[in-house]
């Protein structure tokens, strides 16, 4: 799982100290330059690519039971070092991953009493920046009960941002990222990460988090006292508190989370940034060859509403069965009502022969996941319910509407994936704040909700083009999504109408370009199976992977375009889609091997404008270094397969 190349050298070169309180750290690459400053206040400011990001942002905190963190240090010591290593995934967009950086870790002193203990280390990656404060150990045992975090991003200019308004802290993340200007962001708005900026032409930042353990998930609010485009961290409060009350409450020692700042040329690269999952500790699972990405068939709640019976669960297993696919999915309400006091997620409802249909599946070469409401699981016995799931022989649990990113719900989502993967059961939150990178640590956690998916096409007119082509650039930078794809009742925008069974706004090209295109190792077809059987495009869903050895993005545009290409061994999959826009791109192949490749493509057609579900299907051979021309209508997409004819 992890081979070490070069780690922790001292830096002669890339750390350079200008005077006792002042340093300046680069990424490797020498492109990320992080002027650090240590005295009346603990200060940075970030350039990329030759580009003023940051100006001066402070760091500081703020207690019930002492006074303010943030004025007059000392420095004690100072570390730097380098790490150049090279680890394997088990959740993979690549086979491996460098994890490259240049580290200074300060430890410094309050000047004044009570003269607290702050070690901060900053990190320059060639795709970001990070830093995290630590509170070492000092005054044994005594708790502290953090108010309010002041991490600011003290942004250079009014730049052009895309982010996610939630309204309130308690939420499911799902809503669309709308583009604006620093600026734009007020106080009433619960802003949410990551949040993606334009800084110039070549240079693309995002703000997020990483390794969120035992604290309060964060979103960003203006702070007018830094400066005119200044935001601020803006921390979930406690369960029963107000927004400025109590958010985090630990004990020396105790570290924040990472702060982030991705940054590219384009926004193609901040999708290929495994910044993220770097910021978390490696994997703590010994054995996970248990653990088995795919995709999955969903009862028809999404296409045609709930019906809990033994024989509708039995179709979906057909489906996933006559697919390939490794998993169905059994939704809400196989342990009859939920979210009630007596719900038992140990008991199923009265109609379902459990064990049979775990018996059906297994003769199908299907394994099973169980929803669960997350009220029903926090009252059960959680230990007793995962060893009864794995004796079942269930492969994961969909656990939904927790709403909240508070320290204790945190803490609750370590509880919950821990445990599971005891059992070896793998994790899918629905109801769930956005992934930072801990799917590392634990890979049975697969993927999580936290979008505006395709559930939305039921009830709203919201998932656009433009919002499809927005996701990988914003929500998509924090982790996997589980979007739910695979509507084949396509309609385009001019002619989507809500109603039951659900259409999806869009072509079917661009519905099988979702596949390649949004990440999530456990992916969930959403669609009906008489809607599948007969269909173009269902081939390609057959192929189509749910992890990948390589990733590229190819070009893309927030909001307008992306066209992304994934290796799968020997064979290449590529996805594209475009907002309300037709479009014609050419893409050179140059990221083939050598050899001839059989390319089966699904492009838009001259009736995709008028039926949305017309799809062509070509095949054609191509080579390394070949141009292919895309095509797609507004709201389309084009998706293929190069398989390898050697």
């Amino acid at each position: 799982m992890f081979r070490a190349v070069f780690c922790t050298i001292l830096l002669t070169f890339s750390v350079l100290s200008l005077s006792a309180s002042e340093y300046q750290l680069k990424s490797p690459d020498g492109k990320v330059v992080v002027a650090i400053s240590v005295g009346e206040q603990l200060g940075y400011t970030v350039a990329y690519n030759n580009n003023e990001v940051l100006d001066f942002s402070t760091i500081a905190f703020e207690f019930v039971e002492a006074a303010p963190i943030g004025k007059e240090f000392t420095v004690l010591d100072s570390k730097q070092s380098t790490v150049d290593e090279t680890w394997k995934p088990v959740l993979k967009r690549y086979d491996e991953i460098r994890n490259n950086y240049n580290s200074l870790v300060l430890y410094t002193q309050e000047s004044r009493f009570p003269k607290r203990l702050v070690n901060v280390e900053f990190r320059a990656y060639n795709d970001g920046v990070a830093y995290r404060v630590e509170f070492p150990e000092q005054f044994a045992g005594r708790e502290n009960t953090m108010t309010d975090e002041l991490s600011v991003f003290n942004f250079a200019d009014d730049f052009t941002c895309w982010s996610a308004d939630y309204k309130n802290y308690v939420s499911s993340q799902e809503t669309e990222f709308w583009k604006k200007k620093i600026s734009d962001i007020t106080d009433k708005m619960v802003t949410g990460l990551p949040m993606t900026i334009e800084v110039a032409d070549n240079c693309y930042a995002a703000l997020t988090e990483a390794d969120l353990t035992d604290y309060a998930g964060m979103f960003v609010k203006p702070y007018s006292k830094a400066g005119k485009f200044a935001l601020r961290s803006d921390l979930a409060p406690l369960p029963g508190q107000p927004k400025n009350g109590n958010k985090v409450v630990f004990k020396f020692p105790h570290f924040t989370p990472w702060r982030v700042l991705m940054l590219g040329e384009t926004p193609g690269d901040l999708v290929e940034s495994e910044i993220v999952q770097n910021l978390n500790d490696p994997c703590e699972i010994e054995d996970p060859s248990w653990i088995k990405p795919g995709i999955s068939a969903w009862d028809h709640w999404w296409s045609g509403e709930v019906k809990m019976e033994q024989d509708v669960i039995l179709q979906y297993i057909d489906l996933a069965s006559e697919m390939g696919w490794d998993y169905m999915l059994i939704d809400w309400q196989w342990y009859g009502m939920y979210n009630q006091p007596k719900a038992d997620i140990t008991t199923p409802a009265e109609q379902l022969d459990m064990p049979a249909i775990f018996k059906y599946a297994k003769s199908k070469n299907v394994k099973c996941w169980l929803w669960m409401y997350w009220t029903d699981v926090d009252r059960s016995v959680f230990d007793a319910a995962c060893a009864l799931y794995h004796k079942w022989g269930a492969a994961g649990i969909k656990i939904d509407f927790m709403d909240r990113s508070d320290q204790k719900m945190v803490n609750w989502y370590h509880r919950i994936v821990t445990t599971a993967a005891k059992h070896q059961l793998m994790v899918d939150f629905h109801g769930a704040y956005k992934p930072t990178g801990w799917r590392r640590t634990y890979p049975n956690l697969m993927t999580r909700e936290g979008v505006m998916g395709n559930e939305y096409n039921k009830w709203s007119l919201c998932m656009t083009p433009e919002h499809l082509c927005t996701l990988p650039f914003t929500r998509m930078l924090a982790g996997p999504m589980d979007y739910t794809p695979g509507g084949f009742l396509n309609r385009m925008p001019d002619k989507f109408r809500n109603g039951t069974p659900a259409n999806v706004m869009g072509s079917r090209a661009n519905t099988l370009a979702q596949f390649v295109i949004y990440d999530s190792p456990y992916q969930v077809a959403c669609d009906h199976p008489d809607n599948y059987r007969g269909q173009t495009g269902v081939e390609f869903l057959k192929k189509v992977k749910t992890v990948w050895d390589d990733t590229h993005v190819l070009n893309g545009k927030i909001g307008e375009y992306i066209t992304m290409a994934r290796r799968s061994e020997s064979d290449w999959f590529i996805g594209a889609m475009t907002n309300s826009e037709d479009r014609k791109l050419e893409v050179a192949l140059d990221f083939l091997s050598e050899g001839e490749y059989k390319m089966t493509i699904y492009s838009d057609t001259d009736e995709t404008p008028v039926h949305g579900e017309a799809v062509a299907e070509i095949e054609k051979v191509v080579k390394k270094g070949d141009v292919i021309e895309i095509e797609m209508v507004a709201g389309g997409g084009y998706a293929a397969v190069l398989e390898s004819v050697q």
